[in-house]
């Protein structure tokens, strides 16, 4: 039946989100929480996207032809974007979390509860994102989550359906913030394993330079199916290893990511790691990518994740290499095709 449009996902009381910084993926999430009925401030760092975002209601760094919830604001202030703010929801680079979290930290609120977007691993310490979080902050596991899952940015911000995954140890907390990210379009699930939606999350974006290698390579369908499956085996090996649930490897942060970010040329690894199938130079891709690729970044501290556990992951093994240009595009297909045969488990 037709009539007025009600948002049946509204909570019952507006909640104050702060989303650092103004990036496409921050950007996505912004939407979102403004949408669920969020009172919702991003900071951008320069001032001519703020003023964009607070007058014409458009991000024109990264989404110029979309249009933003009239209430969302934008301020390159940290410290207002924080005032009183019930939840920071941090995406940026997994690499530059660390100091930029420093300079932010004492802007944040006594109750407020941090959300990471980020997907990779801090290289030199192993670290996950949530960790890096409570290291620097010095806040208890409990007041950090982890958001992930198969979330396309472009496709998000068209409002097309998509679904996540909320981990945090107080599942109170997850479940609160699933009501205050819950609209017509995105739909939010909780889980207490942190640990494997965030390894879920930066895993398969090493599995997707490897799918979109393949693709670039034009080795066919078949192949691209096999490191999916494969890519999900060896990513499930070394969450366990690290105390995550293998359930939640077999779901949206886990399966559901992976299978999004290896067949999609929205996906900014997959869309890499095609440019180095098809020969390109890594200077070249990172110039043709133009955004920050996870992948590249977190590859060989996922390989020292494995080392430490070990785990055996050949696929990344093979994406390292290939990364540092210690194997060819060939060599690397056989490598992978030429291991000992031995059963399926």
């Amino acid at each position: 039946m037709r009539g007025v449009a009600v948002n049946l996902y509204r909570p019952a009381c507006v909640v104050r989100a702060a989303v650092l910084s103004a990036g496409s993926w921050g950007t996505a999430v912004a939407k979102v929480l403004a949408d669920a009925g969020s009172d919702v401030v991003v900071h951008a760092r320069r001032g001519e996207v703020a003023d964009a975002i607070n007058t014409r209601h458009r991000n024109p760094a990264y989404w110029p032809d979309s249009e933003l919830p009239a209430g969302l604001r934008a301020t390159t202030d940290p410290a207002f974007a924080l005032e009183g703010a019930d939840c920071l929801v941090l995406s940026i680079p997994a690499q530059t979390l660390r100091g930029n979290l420093a300079a932010w930290a004492p802007y944040i609120g006594p109750g407020t509860v941090i959300v990471s977007l980020m997907k990779g691993i801090e290289a030199g310490t192993g670290l996950r994102a949530s960790q890096v979080i409570t290291e620097v902050t010095g806040l208890p596991a409990e007041r950090v989550a982890v958001l992930s899952g198969p979330n396309l940015a472009a496709e998000i911000m068209a409002g097309q359906p998509a679904a996540a995954t909320i981990a945090c140890p107080d599942e109170t907390v997850a479940q609160r913030l699933q009501k205050v990210c819950h609209t017509a379009y995105f739909r939010p699930y909780t889980s207490t394993d942190v640990i494997g939606c965030e390894l879920g999350g930066a895993l398969k974006n090493v599995i997707a330079l490897g799918a979109g290698i393949a693709t670039g390579m034009g080795v066919g369908a078949n192949a691209t199916a096999v490191l999916i499956t494969r890519g999900l085996a060896e990513t499930t090996r070394l969450a366990v290893a690290m105390g995550a649930d293998a359930a939640t490897l077999a779901g949206l942060a886990g399966l559901g990511d992976l299978v999004a970010t290896c067949s999609s040329p929205l996906s900014r690894n997959y869309a890499f790691g095609t440019h180095l199938g098809r020969g390109v130079s890594l200077e070249r891709a990172v110039a043709a990518t133009r955004r920050t690729t996870e992948g590249v970044r977190s590859a060989e501290a996922v390989l020292d994740l494995a080392h430490a556990h070990g785990v055996e992951m050949p696929i990344t093994r093979v994406v390292v290499a290939l990364l540092n240009e210690k194997i060819s595009l060939d060599e690397a297909a056989a490598v992978l095709m030429q291991r000992p045969p031995k059963p399926e488990r």
